[in-house]
């Protein structure tokens, strides 16, 4: 994950004092916590800010004023982080949300009608694309290989008739980093449109998929931004916008959402046309604070941190012997081989180790607020359980 840094020049999280972050989860203070690509442990602080929308319901009643200026911050907020407009910003509740409005107003009565996934993407993807079939759409799934897919796959099957082409950052299974660079240049060199899930990615790395090529970046609050379940976005090229048009929409996906009309449909001229109705507006405060210590502490630094911390978990996973499923490209998420991962789950669990599982993986993934602390506890761990574990060779 890091990349080298010139010599002489500081490293973008030498002078931060971890320790202190990681003192602002409490659940680190009784838990090894090793499972942020599910959902992050969650900050005091973010903690707080749900109580500061509790506050303003029990005060107020209803603050719609004060609510939907915190909603266009949180929108201010999630396009700095990805270095695009506001008005390229969809908040939706969900990832599935926000993709079945883009699918929705995608166009397939023409011979460019092809969207091309993998198998490594999240199954909602999977499910919505599939669904396209009965609006039209010719639906070609590349098979990945030990876990990965070599960007020529995806020029075998990217032709003249691609519409689209929706793939994953990272894959949630066993933390493939697929090269988005490369798959944007073959989509763009055959006239099609790449659309990024970066839900395992975001706030991990410097960059997103926007800077790698990608037209259409999906992602969520709840894993690495520091946030919670229930609020989500899409980021849409502003080239794009106007030339999708949902069919799924709602109160907040106009133009004049004030305008209360039930006689038309006018549709926003920014990317809010791929919302829908009224804002989870509780979420909207506890993502907002995620995204603040996220700001504060700097991706830079924290892809560093996680960078260090993966190694690590990679080194002591070689040093015993213990089968990696994760290729050499991977994001902040490392996958272990198991004999039975829902019976190594429960065990460290049991220990107060928290991980999680997948196709018979033990995923174990680092944020900032872990320490070594936390790697020797795992290995620890593992020692005492090694006969659910896959060793190498």
């Amino acid at each position: 994950m890091s990349r080298p840094t010139p010599a002489g020049a500081p490293r973008p999280g030498q002078d931060i004092d971890w320790s202190a972050w990681r003192g602002g989860f409490p659940l680190l203070k009784r838990k090894v916590y090793l499972n942020s690509c599910a959902y992050a442990a969650m900050a005091q602080s973010v903690s707080a800010a749900l109580g500061a929308y509790l506050a303003a319901r029990e005060e107020s009643g209803c603050a719609w004023d004060l609510w939907l200026e915190r909603y266009e911050t949180l929108r201010l907020s999630v396009a700095a982080l990805l270095g695009a407009r506001p008005t390229e910003i969809a908040l939706t509740s969900s990832v599935s949300a926000a993709l079945n409005a883009i699918a929705s107003g995608l166009r397939f009565d023409s011979s460019r009608n092809r969207i091309v996934i993998t198998d490594l993407e999240f199954p909602t993807h999977g499910q919505i694309w599939h669904a396209q079939t009965a609006r039209g759409a010719e639906i070609v799934q590349i098979p990945s290989s030990q876990g990965w897919i070599d960007p020529e796959r995806f020029a075998a099957v990217v032709d003249e008739r691609t519409l689209l082409v929706a793939t994953s950052e990272v894959c949630y299974r066993n933390g493939a980093r697929l090269p988005i660079a490369q798959i944007a240049d073959i989509a763009h060199r055959n006239g099609a449109l790449l659309l990024v899930d970066s839900y395992q990615a975001i706030g991990t790395a410097r960059e997103s998929a926007r800077d790698h090529g990608a037209d259409i970046i999906l992602g969520g609050m709840m894993k690495y931004l520091l946030g919670t379940s229930g609020i989500a976005f899409a980021c849409v090229a502003a080239s794009l916008i106007e030339q999708i048009s949902p069919a799924a929409t709602g109160w907040f996906a106009q133009e004049d959402i004030g305008a209360m009309d039930a006689t038309a449909h006018h549709p926003s001229l920014t990317a809010r046309r791929f919302e829908a109705g009224t804002p989870p507006v509780a979420n909207v405060y506890m993502a907002e604070e995620g995204l603040r210590i996220v700001r504060e502490i700097g991706l830079g630094a924290i892809e560093e941190r996680i960078g260090s911390l993966t190694e690590q978990i990679k080194r002591r996973a070689r040093e015993a012997g213990y089968a990696r499923t994760t290729p050499q490209q991977h994001g902040a998420m490392i996958a272990l081989a198991s004999r039975d991962s829902p019976a190594l789950v429960a065990a460290l669990a049991q220990e107060g180790i928290l991980a999680s599982t997948r196709d018979g993986n033990l995923r174990v993934s680092a944020h900032f607020y872990n320490d070594e602390s936390d790697i020797d506890a795992l290995f620890d761990a593992l020692r005492r359980h090694e006969r659910l574990m896959v060793r190498m060779g």
